[in-house]
């Protein structure tokens, strides 16, 4: 059986993720190779994400080794992959999600500062609008680079505090202190690694649907279609989480707009049978509710587009 070329981008984060698609593998008998792949996204760390103009700026390099042969699959963070795929691309598998909240990290000298008080340093749209809906008066700076670099410019003073994926936080086995924020709904997909291959490789395909993990598939599905229903990039003020529990899935999902001052929620549960659509669904209700007129705000400011 020949050797699957598992690439990957060469961040520390990235790396363990892509390790632990190979350590699964692995326990099925299939032998891996570690490809790491520089992203555009990497290259370009002094532009905020939300001004370079494109979603998948984590993975179209990637997608684009994959189409090319010189990988058979790719490992991301299932948040930074597109709700609509290049084509000949799918998600074959979606590894147990562990950790989907964001967390606030301090600075040394900033520990005993009211959380209202806090400069943050985040360039994530979605973290800077619910934030404001709690705290209007935050003040803001972008930060960009990988969770160490993230870590020294807060410590150097930067800003206050920085948020981080509390899952990123678990995998690199970082002894940190951090706060949870339980108004902080996290993006999409967040804390849930997936593997993609090409459409027409039936071989990887099976052996991934091995290793994939039915019930955060179904969730990561949900809330994958009430982003794309609101048709919202990676980069829009928008959340959803969705969990199964006693055979019922709830799903939560937010909008706001940039400034945190208007925000249209919805938290609804259904039986699992009727799963299929139901992020869509609430999608629909946001957008009838006031979401609409937050996605036009939005559309207009080439944001989440």
């Amino acid at each position: 059986m020949k050797s699957i070329r598992i690439g990957t981008r060469n961040s520390p984060l990235a790396l363990w993720q892509a390790n632990e698609a190979a350590r699964k593998l692995k326990s099925l008998g299939i032998d891996c190779q570690i490809v790491p792949v520089l992203s555009s996204g990497d290259k370009n760390l002094s532009q905020p994400l939300y001004s370079m103009g494109i979603t998948g700026v984590f993975t179209r390099d990637l997608d684009a080794a994959l189409l090319n042969d010189e990988i058979d699959i790719a490992v991301h963070s299932l948040k930074d992959v597109p709700t609509i795929l290049p084509e000949n691309i799918s998600l074959f598998a979606f590894l147990e999600r562990d950790f989907p909240q964001d967390v606030l990290v301090r600075n040394s000298k900033s520990k005993a500062k009211p959380i209202e008080n806090l400069k943050v340093a985040t360039s994530s749209l979605r973290r800077r609008a619910f934030w404001l809906k709690e705290f209007p008066n935050t003040e803001f700076t972008d930060i960009r680079g990988n969770v160490q670099t993230r870590l020294q410019k807060i410590e150097d003073g930067l800003a206050d505090a920085t948020i981080f994926s509390l899952a990123g936080l678990k995998r690199l086995a970082l002894n940190i202190d951090y706060e949870l924020l339980p108004f902080m709904l996290n993006a999409a997909s967040q804390g849930v690694i997936t593997i993609a291959g090409r459409t027409d490789n039936q071989w990887i395909s099976s052996i991934l649907n091995q290793i994939n993990h039915e019930e955060t598939a179904l969730c990561v599905q949900a809330e994958r279609e009430f982003l794309q229903t609101m048709e919202g990039g990676c980069t829009a003020p928008i959340g959803a989480f969705a969990e199964i529990e006693n055979g019922k899935m709830r799903l939560v999902g937010r909008l706001c707009s940039i400034d945190g001052k208007d925000c249209v929620e919805t938290d609804e549960t259904t039986d699992i049978q009727y799963v299929a659509g139901f992020g869509s669904r609430l999608a629909q209700k946001v957008l009838e509710n006031g979401g609409k007129e937050i996605m036009d705000a939005l559309r207009k400011m080439n944001v989440g587009s």
